[in-house]
């Protein structure tokens, strides 16, 4: 009986799964409006909590990689924090996303890996905080972090750079603009068939986009 209520819920796109799985961290961050315009699956990705040493995994490849001459600068620049931006322009080559619970800052460590056909992947590491002036922080390495806002765009969750900081301690100290690369926004859009598109884009205020990256994923099953 626990088996075929739960299977009900999970397929049934008029509940909200927030509800029945528990992590509201995300939900909380919209308008009600938008939380439930998203597509069924968008939610129930971002309402499911990885606590308890779970990870959840998601396997895919890159479809799609742009670097302008400026985006390749401020993408090899920005390995001095752990080399958060695309590296490569490659594409069709395999990518794997983890997501596990940050018990330290109550937060989410996700960790990215993009193949090369020769040479190591680049790994990406960034720790989701539900804290600060937005409500969500995206830290990297050396204590370089961005505040997120979230948005619901044609049907896609969406966020977007709100500032660039290095947090000392409790403090965060705003980096000035032109040693940031610009405007970031990630889209998580469902495409079907179980499968979401991740696209990354970065416009800088002088340069224009000079970073577009696109990787289709689908969860793994275990």
């Amino acid at each position: 009986m626990m088996h075929r209520a739960r299977h009900h819920v999970l397929h049934d796109p008029s509940i909200d799964v927030c509800s029945t799985i528990g992590d509201f961290r995300f939900r909380s961050l919209l308008a009600a409006e938008d939380w439930v315009a998203l597509p069924y699956r968008v939610r129930r990705r971002f309402s499911e909590r990885v606590a308890d040493g779970r990870t959840v995994l998601y396997v895919g490849q890159v479809v799609e990689c742009s670097l302008s001459r400026a985006g390749w600068l401020f993408a090899q620049a920005a390995r001095l924090c752990g080399g958060p931006l695309p590296l490569f322009r490659e594409t069709h080559v395999p990518a794997v996303v983890t997501v596990t619970e940050d018990k330290k800052t109550k937060g989410q460590i996700w960790t990215r890996m993009y193949a090369r056909r020769n040479g190591f992947p680049q790994v990406i590491h960034s720790s989701k905080q539900f804290s600060g002036p937005t409500g969500l922080e995206e830290y990297v390495g050396r204590s370089v972090g961005m505040a997120l806002t979230v948005h619901v765009e044609a049907h896609a969750l969406t966020f977007r750079s709100a500032g660039y900081f290095v947090r000392i301690g409790n403090v965060r100290v705003p980096l000035p603009r032109w040693i940031t690369p610009g405007a970031l926004t990630v889209a998580h859009r469902e495409i079907g068939d179980g499968r979401f598109q991740f696209s990354l884009d970065v416009v800088h205020p002088l340069f224009g986009p000079i970073i577009h990256q696109a990787a289709v994923f689908r969860e793994a099953t275990p």
